[in-house]
C-alpha cells in the first residue's frame, strides 16, 4: 500500500485543528464502528442540541464542579454592530452573554431532553456531537477545544446501567483489539474545579468512571455510572423511581490519534479500520 505524506495538523487556533482527508475518513470510520455497540445495546440515534441552558446546566451542579471548562455563548449587540461593520478590532468589541453554553459533554443534552419524563423499565440514546472544553493546555488530536465525542447512554434501573457498562467495556475491549489499538482500563476522576470537594472525594472512594488509555497515557473512551443522581435531579423516573443512567463515550478525534500511534501512519490505521469494518478484521 502506497503510504501518503501527510502535513502536520493545520491549527487555525489553540486547541483547533483542520483534518486531512486521510484523518478525516479515519474520524468518519472509527464513528460507524462505534455505532455497533449501539445496535448492540438498541440504542437508537438521535442529535442533540448544539447549545445548553446554563440554567439546566445549573440544575446538574455543572458550575459547581466544572466552572473552568464551561465555553459560553455570546452575541454581539446594539452599536457593537455599528463597530464591527465599520472595521474596528473585534478583540475590542463587547459581548453580551445569552444564558447558553457549548456543550462539554454529549450526554448534558440529551439528558436534559429527558426531564420529568418516565423511562420505564429502561431507556437508551446514542449521539455524536461536538463538544467543547477549556482546558489548561492543548496538545494535537489528544486535547482539543473542539472535538466529536460519541455517547450511548443508558436510563433505567442500577442493574441495567451494570449490565449497560459491563458490555460497553467488554465491545471496546473487543474492537480495540480487533483494530490493533493496546488498551489499558482504570479507574478515573472526573477533572473537578475543587479535587478537595466532597463529590470528588466520594469518587475516589467509589469510582464511577472508568477509562480506556491508548500506550501514550491518551483516554479515548470511558464508561460511567452517575447513580440516580441525573435522575434525581431532573426528575427522570423508572418505574416511579428516580432514575439510574450510565454512558459510554468515545473521543473520536482520539481514537484517530491512537490509531495513527498504533499503526505508524494514517493511511495504514485507516486501512486496518477498513478491514475491521468490512468483516476482516
Amino acid at each position: 500500500m502506497t503510504t501518503t505524506v501527510l502535513p502536520p495538523l493545520r491549527e487555525p487556533g489553540p486547541g483547533l485543528v483542520v483534518l486531512d482527508p486521510v484523518r478525516a475518513a479515519l474520524l468518519t470510520e472509527l464513528d460507524a464502528l462505534f455505532t455497533g455497540l449501539a445496535d448492540q445495546l438498541h440504542a437508537p440515534a438521535v442529535v442533540g442540541p448544539p447549545l445548553l441552558p446554563a440554567e439546566g446546566l445549573a440544575k446538574l451542579d455543572y458550575f459547581r464542579n466544572f466552572p473552568h471548562l464551561g465555553v459560553a455563548a455570546a452575541r454581539y449587540l446594539g452599536d457593537t454592530l455599528d463597530a464591527l461593520a465599520a472595521g474596528e478590532p473585534t478583540a475590542e468589541q463587547p459581548v453580551h452573554p445569552t444564558g447558553y453554553l457549548l456543550p462539554s459533554a454529549t450526554c448534558y443534552g440529551l439528558l436534559l431532553s429527558l426531564a420529568d419524563t418516565e423511562v420505564g423499565a429502561g431507556q437508551r440514546l446514542t449521539a455524536v456531537g461536538r463538544c467543547f472544553r477549556n482546558e489548561d493546555h492543548y496538545d494535537g488530536l489528544r486535547r482539543l477545544w473542539g472535538f466529536h465525542m460519541r455517547e450511548v447512554l443508558y436510563l433505567g434501573t442500577a442493574e441495567g446501567v451494570r449490565d449497560h457498562l459491563a458490555r460497553s467495556k467488554e465491545f471496546i475491549l473487543d474492537l480495540a483489539a480487533r483494530l490493533g489499538v493496546a488498551l489499558d482500563y482504570r479507574p478515573a476522576n472526573d477533572p473537578f474545579y475543587d479535587r478537595t470537594g466532597s463529590r470528588a472525594k466520594l469518587m475516589a472512594l467509589d469510582p464511577v468512571k472508568y477509562e480506556f488509555l491508548a500506550v501514550d497515557g491518551t483516554a479515548i473512551a470511558s464508561v460511567n455510572r452517575h447513580r440516580n443522581f441525573f435522575g434525581d435531579r431532573l426528575g427522570i423516573t423508572s418505574d416511579g423511581a428516580a432514575a439510574h443512567s450510565g454512558c459510554t463515550a468515545f473521543g473520536v478525534e482520539r481514537w484517530v490519534h491512537a490509531s495513527i500511534l498504533a499503526h505508524g501512519s494514517a493511511d495504514a490505521a485507516l486501512q486496518r479500520v477498513r478491514e475491521v469494518r468490512d468483516g476482516r478484521g
